[in-house]
């Protein structure tokens, strides 16, 4: 989906198909076609923007068989869909039965990831539309927060700076600009925006950015203006912001409360949860360990890494962080002109939802991903843009 944003530029709205996982090419197109096609003809469009995650082995069969990315294009074309965005975050086994800590593997000290990102990087110049020449990839934030030790964080700086020296070569040699953010997640070296501040600066390059998920964000009870704000103070340029929720208890003491958070702990994917106390922000690895007594302190509200539906807040006691979605956007856009051009729905989490609130087959899903769409476009028309054909 695109808007014309008042100062003239063109912003992007698709969504991550992470929610779909698929490891293989043939999984990829059969995406485009069972769910990818679906939502856009729900939202009655005849194009529609999608956040492609191409798991290794598929990046791998488009970059070795140019015949094979020629055909995707051509498939994404059919289909009226539209890629400038990639989540190059996952490498792997994203819709295992078990993902928790797999997923910050490989990381930025690993020579694999910077050959995984490399590829991402060039397959999207190719999957870019014809009239767009601005490709934006995210990817982790550098790594797990343990171990990482000045050798490591000094191994991950050097594979960021080699990237942006690629990217430099790429946009030479095609006239298209690949972008890469860093996505600041709970639990990693780079939790937060601040945390992002000195290694981006490191780099010094402004194909190397930041990634804002406002799920992440929100977890980590960051002030949106002040994040951002700090973020233009220095130089860092946002490559694009993932547009998610999460989950919120205010009266995390309460018996009922906790029996409701309960409900969302499940065995795929690690819900970091966070309370902010005199001593500042304190957390769990997993929302489970948050249940354990005396893990975390209840005398604030929670906040647990758990995307949500942007459409459908959870019932009473719990909530969303949807307010804080709403306050990045009108800063990411609101404005004389955009902070980032590429904005993406990413709410990966439908099928770990409980059991009640699940999709019940593929029409329900199409159905939840098309309402998210359509919430997050009246956000960005009631912020002044407006919706293209």
């Amino acid at each position: 989906m695109r808007f014309r944003h008042p100062d003239g530029s063109t912003v992007h709205l698709a969504y991550c198909t992470n929610v779909h996982p698929a490891e293989t090419l043939d999984g990829v197109v059969a995406q485009l076609r069972d769910h990818c096609e679906p939502v856009r003809r729900r939202l009655g469009r005849d194009r529609l923007g999608i956040g492609l995650w191409l798991a290794k082995d598929a990046a791998r069969a488009l970059t070795t068989d140019p015949a094979a990315l020629r055909g995707l294009r051509t498939e994404l074309d059919r289909r009226g869909l539209e890629v400038v965005t990639l989540n190059g975050f996952p490498y792997e086994g994203f819709g295992a039965e078990e993902v928790k800590y797999r997923v910050y593997k490989p990381d930025w000290t690993d020579p694999e990831r910077l050959a995984h990102t490399t590829d991402l990087a060039r397959l999207l110049a190719t999957l870019l539309p014809d009239d767009v020449t601005e490709g934006t990839i995210s990817t982790l934030p550098l790594a797990w927060r343990t171990p990482f030790d000045s050798a490591r964080a000094e191994a991950a700086r050097t594979a960021l700076t080699a990237l942006a020296q690629r990217l430099d070569a790429l946009a030479e040699l095609t006239g298209r600009s690949i972008r890469i953010g860093l996505e600041p997640e709970p639990g990693c070296t780079v939790e937060t925006t601040a945390d992002a501040i000195a290694p981006l600066t490191a780099v010094g390059h402004d194909r190397i950015g930041i990634c804002v998920d406002t799920c992440h964000l929100a977890t980590s009870f960051e002030d949106p203006r002040t994040a951002l704000d700090a973020l233009t103070a220095a130089g860092i340029p946002v490559v694009k912001s993932q547009l998610s929720a999460a989950l919120h208890a205010e009266h995390p003491h309460l018996p009922a409360v906790r029996e409701a958070l309960a409900a969302f702990d499940e065995p795929r994917f690690l819900h970091q949860t966070r309370t902010v106390n005199g001593t500042g922000l304190r957390g769990t690895d997993d929302l489970g360990e948050a249940l354990t007594d005396q893990a975390l302190p209840d005398t604030g509200p929670w906040r647990a890494h758990f995307h949500v539906p942007l459409h459908a807040a959870p019932a009473a006691p719990l909530t969303s962080t949807l307010p804080v979605l709403q306050d990045t956007l009108t800063r990411l856009v609101g404005g004389p002109r955009p902070l980032t051009r590429h904005l993406e729905v990413e709410t990966y989490t439908w099928q770990a939802l409980p059991p009640a609130l699940r999709p019940r087959g593929r029409p329900q899903l199409a159905e939840g991903i098309a309402a998210e769409l359509t919430l997050a476009r009246d956000l960005l028309t009631d912020l002044g843009l407006k919706e293209l054909p």
